[in-house]
């Protein structure tokens, strides 16, 4: 079945611009799907949406995404819910202070705002392709200026500071970004990346001490979320942008990322760290050296 209203499908939705997202994008017709791990927020976000809106066709799925194996199950209960995808926004994210591993012994950092997007985007790749054309963006930042990967050190086993491992995870999602729309090729799901703008909002309340002080602070400084969710919702929704694929967008408009994050090289080595991490099947084939591929979403 194709009929009905595009359906969005909006990750870390119960706060800051997730929050403001899917309102909007309920708001503007759009069946909304929303993840986050705390079933509280998501049900009292679906009520929001629902009361400001007037659609009732709003639902939730909780979830860690942090852990691959919740990813699993989420893509599950999504394939089960969903017979389409129009909109997947991969919004998720944090930064901790102190290094944190998951139950799975991924660093925190690394695992959301790296490893989640990519494991997700892979397993419900299926529902993205019926909904084609269909977008992908994710939420990264200007953070990301600046940064190198260390390949020998991803997660911070030798080195870690909260700063540097949060900016390393936004370029690590940049460089997936590009990977992704080169790799998707002519299947009419387009992938791109946006820089929201400091945004007000619940980031980084996770942490203690003088570092979360730090993070009030700036905040005063900081754009509201509604602002901030003014680029991703134009890239998710813009009629021009059709077929614009492997961008970033600051402020409504296509920018260069830094040139780091269009290594090719350090690109390709991140993919194949994360497959391997997340466990998903290869999808290709990569156009520079035509690997075979069996697929995506397994």
């Amino acid at each position: 079945m194709t009929a009905g209203p595009p359906t969005a499908v909006v990750t870390g939705a119960t706060s800051g611009i997730g929050r403001a997202l899917a309102r909007r994008l309920a708001a503007s017709g759009y069946r909304v799907v929303i993840l986050s791990r705390d079933e509280a927020r998501c049900q009292e976000t679906v009520r929001m949406i629902r009361t400001t809106t007037g659609r009732t066709d709003v639902a939730s799925v909780t979830c860690d995404l942090a852990s691959s194996r919740a990813v699993v199950d989420v893509a599950k209960a999504l394939r089960e819910l969903l017979d389409r995808v129009d909109l997947l926004i991969n919004n998720a994210g944090a930064i901790y202070h102190r290094r944190m591993e998951t139950s799975e012994g991924v660093e925190r950092t690394f695992a959301l705002n790296v490893l989640a997007p990519f494991a997700l985007t892979h397993r419900i790749w299926p529902l993205l392709a019926a909904g084609a054309p269909a977008r992908v963006v994710m939420v990264g930042s200007a953070a990301h200026l600046g940064a190198r990967l260390d390949l020998n050190d991803l997660q911070g086993e030798r080195h870690y500071s909260g700063w540097g491992a949060y900016r390393r995870s936004k370029l690590g999602l940049l460089l997936i970004t590009h990977e992704l729309a080169r790799r998707a090729g002519k299947s009419r799901v387009t992938v791109n990346a946006v820089h929201p703008g400091f945004v007000r909002s619940g980031f980084g309340r996770n942490n203690t001490g003088a570092f979360a002080w730090a993070i009030r602070a700036a905040s005063v400084l900081a754009i509201s979320a509604e602002r901030g969710a003014d680029t991703p919702f134009y890239v998710a929704t813009a009629p021009e942008l059709e077929g614009v694929t492997g961008a970033y967008f600051v402020r409504n408009r296509a920018v260069p990322s830094s040139s780091a994050s269009y290594e090719r090289e350090v690109g390709r080595a991140l993919w194949a760290v994360c497959e391997r991490l997340a466990g998903t099947v290869p999808f290709g084939p990569d156009p520079d050296v035509g690997a075979p591929t069996t697929g995506l979403g397994a």
